[in-house]
């Protein structure tokens, strides 16, 4: 099976224009917990599944993977997968913060050629396609020209909860402490999917998720390689959806950032 990527990028942006008017208007529903301060909505899982239904009916035989698995996702051996995060920051969309997106990518052979990401409480969409660059509510976007950590805002991924935490965030308390001494300032989003597309647009600079869930990075990551802005694990190596973490920053700036980051990083962290 072959798909035209431009009609693929039109279902994926039609899709997540549902979740989006879904994410707008209906409440959260049941608020149940997965882990220790990891939540889950009834309004993930509806709009995971509205969705999911609306890309089977516009392109059948897709594989399907989204965060909220309950049974509905697929495995049907395409090289063509898409990949749904309902809610991205769904402790925010619970308090009440804006900081919140559906994110949607379409993969061939786990590398995304279309990433679609809908933020309707403020009211940005933002969409992109392998080659054909990176773009915001229709406006061509690009990474900033930030030439120093000093002048760079630079996000950072949410502390980790649940089991084996205490470990993981001495790395990630390692890291705010460097960046805390070398970069302009310091921002905790609380959606990976807003750290990348806001590194693509520019209006920040680099963000450091010291994670790598394909739900929250896929179609961030292509965002961000279209607008310019360059994309890798913390170890300076090529970002994959296998990669171990995810680094994104303006090419001015990147090889400083991995330079601090390999600082912070005595033993190895998965995330």
């Amino acid at each position: 099976m072959s798909l035209e990527v431009a009609a693929m990028l039109d279902v994926a942006r039609a899709a997540v224009a549902r979740g989006c008017e879904l994410l707008r208007t209906a409440g959260p529903g049941e608020v149940r917990s997965k882990d220790d301060r990891d939540f889950v909505t009834d309004l993930d899982v509806r709009i995971q599944n509205t969705v999911r239904q609306y890309l089977e009916n516009a392109a059948a035989g897709v594989d399907f993977l989204g965060e909220e698995a309950d049974g509905t996702d697929t495995a049907g051996g395409s090289r063509y997968r898409w990949i749904l995060d309902p809610i991205d920051g769904t402790s925010n969309f619970i308090h009440g913060l804006p900081l919140c997106a559906v994110s949607l990518a379409l993969t061939c052979d786990d590398v995304p050629i279309v990433g679609v990401i809908g933020a309707p409480f403020l009211s940005l969409e933002y969409h992109a396609s392998t080659g054909e660059g990176a773009f915001c509510n229709g406006r061509r976007i690009t990474a900033s020209a930030t030439k120093t950590l000093s002048n760079a805002i630079v996000s950072i991924g949410d502390y980790a909860v649940g089991a084996g935490a205490a470990a993981k965030n001495q790395r990630r308390l390692a890291v705010t402490a460097a960046l805390a001494e070398q970069v302009e300032r310091v921002r905790m989003l609380g959606s990976a999917a807003l750290d990348l597309v806001w590194v693509a647009e520019g209006r920040i600079d680099a963000c450091v998720l010291l994670s790598n869930n394909p739900w929250d990075v896929a179609a961030g990551v292509l965002l961000a390689r279209e607008a310019g802005a360059v994309v890798a694990d913390s170890d300076g190596s090529n970002h994959t959806l296998t990669s171990a973490h995810t680094v994104a920053a303006n090419p001015q700036i990147s090889d400083a950032l991995l330079k601090l980051l390999a600082a912070t990083d005595p033993l190895p962290d998965q995330g």
